[in-house]
């Protein structure tokens, strides 16, 4: 079992290709890899309780650690209290926790 970090940064309102990189980390999970998908900058739009958010929490159901990055949530207005189910607020330190530990990082 390998140990994933996924970073996604782009909104899923302007760019389809964050369905695809969700549905990688799914195919992860499904192949029994440690998966933690770490959302910044625009990714955090869809961390907020919404229309865009079920994708993301139906990864935390299949075992996927969703966190996103405080700094992100912050400029946006978003407060950890409309944070949809599962998703977790974190800093931008778990990037380097998750290198120093071995993980593999794919930054989308």
């Amino acid at each position: 079992m390998a140990k994933y970090l996924l970073i996604e940064s782009r909104d899923p309102f302007d760019s389809n290709d964050v369905a695809n990189f969700y549905e990688m980390a799914s195919g992860l999970i499904r192949e029994g890899n440690e998966v933690t998908l770490f959302l910044v900058q625009n990714g955090v739009l869809p961390a907020r309780r919404s229309g865009a958010s079920p994708p993301l929490t139906s990864l935390t159901r299949r075992g996927a650690e969703v966190l996103a990055d405080d700094f992100s949530l912050r400029e946006r207005g978003i407060t950890e209290d409309r944070l949809a189910e599962g998703i977790q607020p974190s800093a931008l330190d778990i990037v380097v926790d998750h290198l120093a530990n071995g993980s593999k990082v794919i930054w989308h």
